[in-house]
Formats: C-alpha cells, structure tokens, sequence
C-alpha cells in the first residue's frame, strides 16, 4: 500500500489543524493506520492508531484529549484531526501502515507515508 499524507501547515499556538492520509490500493481496511511525528533533532514518536475497522483508537498519553484519529474505507483515507496546539506539537507527522501486532511501535509499520510540516507558532 502506498500512502501520501498532507494538509500540514502553519497555525497559531491555539489553533487546529486536520490532517489526511490517502491510501492507494484496495486492501486499506485490513490495515491498522498509525501517525507518528518526528521533531526536528529528535526520534520519532508515536502519536496514535486507528484499527482496521475503526472501532478502536489507541493515543499517546500526553496527546490524549486533543488529537483524534478517524478513517474513511470508501475513501481509502486516515484524519488526524489536530486541537489545542502548541507550539512542542511542531514536528513532521507521518501516516503508517501495518497488520502487525504493536502498533504503537514505528518499527511494526512497513508501510510510511512521506510525512507533511506542521509548523504551531508561539
């Protein structure tokens, strides 16, 4: 599955963003969709996960509350829908696929998007 993620942008500390995640080919909802951000000099990191069928939702701890992941299986795409933003949410935000089990872990995705700047100003 090829995956394109965009939607990112610049936004006021504050402010929302929503992002998307189109899927190519015709088994996107047997796949888990992950997102993860990776913040300029450092790892990248686990944001959330949406199960195949999108009846269960797994966040970051420290992002519960405001972020949420929806999907799409007849439009073959992934949201993140973005509130509250500050300005330590400033990161490339990747879309991942996988059928693996953990899905919380990057490493179990074989499947990654080429990541979309989300730039949150002070």
């Amino acid at each position: 599955v090829q995956l394109q993620a965009y939607g990112g942008g610049l936004v006021q500390a504050g402010g929302s963003l929503r992002l998307s995640c189109t899927a190519s080919g015709r088994t996107f909802s047997s796949y888990d969709l992950g997102w993860f951000r990776q913040a300029p000099g450092k790892e990248r990191e686990f944001v959330g996960v949406i199960s195949s069928g999108g009846t269960r939702q797994t966040y970051a701890d420290s992002l519960k509350g405001r972020f949420t992941i929806l999907r799409d299986n007849a439009k073959n795409t992934v949201y993140l829908e973005m509130n509250s933003l500050k300005y330590e949410d400033t990161a490339v935000y990747y879309c991942a696929a996988t059928t693996l089990f953990q899905p919380t872990i990057a490493t179990r995705y074989p499947y990654w998007g080429q990541g979309t700047l989300v730039t949150v100003s002070s």
